[in-house]
């Protein structure tokens, strides 16, 4: 009897061994390759929000749907471009008058005049700026060095752009046999359950990335705009700023109007107090106009679960998972409500009076 709980034991710790093992071999596999992952879960973000277009053209214009998603991702590439372009032709001459520009500003600023100069006075940097110079001159050396590095990771960002485009691509072309395979393996009943769930996923992430894009693309051009009606130099780069940050969810709207009024107040006051104005005015625009129309098929969820989603997407996969936060955390409620339904306490029977 003693040798047969002994086995037993023994056998219970090796198993408690094993699937200790095998969960930390799981775990270290899954960081090797998180940046592989991270890449698949875009992809099938964009996978998801372009394919209700795919199917549209596929039964509207194309019946063959790897002519359908071809012409989808085409038109997508070619309006990414187009606005790529718009931003970006500004964005370049701003940073060349900015280049031009640039020893003049810095002896402007050694010299105590213009307008670098003069907050330099303010904040009591100039005589730090003085006195410290050989140090400062040093480390501008040292940032020119890693250029081997800047180079290595525009390559990285490059190789998984297109590691993302192609992975959507496969995925939205492959998504009816994968979709019609799964529901015959899970049951008519099941099946029809997972089809219910997939329409409201699909509406879920597609109506927010697009809404999100529209909601900055608008910011970032108003705000470009003011910036150059109130004569602020480099008003294209601080409106590519504002409209990136205003992609990310609660704070980046925030992020963004400190980026222009800051920029605003160092060209001139007037111009500072004009794009504060500004700010004040679009965000109730944007809160309680844009949002609310553009945004409502997408998730509803309290602020304090976007703030958690964001925090630790934005840990996770950085910039990318902030923007994807809050769409992950709609369909992790979506999960939740259809396998894990709340139950409803009977109400208490009413007694009769007397």
């Amino acid at each position: 009897m003693k040798d047969a709980d002994d086995r037993r034991t023994a056998r219970r710790a090796l198993v408690v061994i094993g699937l200790l093992l095998g969960t930390t071999l799981a775990l270290a596999f899954l960081w090797s390759t998180r940046r592989i992952l991270i890449w698949a879960v875009i992809a099938a973000f964009f996978a998801v929000a372009l394919k209700p277009l795919v199917d549209l053209v596929q039964r509207r214009l194309l019946r063959r749907r790897a002519l359908a998603t071809l012409l989808v991702f085409t038109i997508t590439f070619v309006v990414l471009a187009a606005l790529a372009a718009l931003i970006v032709v500004p964005l370049v001459d701003d940073l060349v008058r900015f280049t031009e520009r640039a020893p003049e500003l810095l002896r402007e600023a050694r010299a105590g005049r213009g307008v670098v100069g003069r907050m330099l006075d303010r904040i009591g940097l100039r005589d730090y700026l003085a006195n410290h110079s050989d140090q400062i001159r040093q480390y501008g050396e040292r940032l020119r060095q890693p250029a081997v590095g800047v180079i290595r990771g525009v390559a990285e960002g490059v190789f998984g752009l297109t590691t993302v485009i192609v992975l959507a691509y496969l995925m939205v072309l492959e998504a009816p046999r994968i979709i019609r395979t799964t529901f015959s393996a899970a049951g008519d009943a099941r099946g029809e359950r997972w089809q219910r769930m997939g329409r409201e996923v699909s509406r879920t992430v597609t109506g927010y990335l697009t809404g999100n894009l529209v909601i900055s693309l608008i910011c970032g051009l108003a705000t470009f705009l003011v910036l150059l009606l109130a004569g602020v130099p480099f008003a294209a780069v601080i409106a590519l700023l504002v409209a990136i940050a205003d992609l990310i969810p609660l704070v980046g709207a925030t992020i963004g109007a400190i980026i222009a009024i800051g920029a605003a107040f160092l060209h001139s006051t007037t111009a500072g107090i004009i794009v504060l104005v500004f700010f004040v005015i679009y965000q109730q625009i944007e809160n309680h106009l844009l949002q609310p129309v553009i945004l409502s098929r997408s998730v509803r969820l309290n602020p304090l679960t976007v703030l958690i989603s964001v925090l630790l997407a934005a840990e996770l996969a950085g910039l990318v998972g902030a923007l994807l936060a809050i769409p992950a955390a709609g369909i992790v409620r979506i999960l939740l409500r259809e396998y894990l339904p709340l139950r409803r306490v009977p109400p208490e029977p009413t007694r009769p009076d007397g």
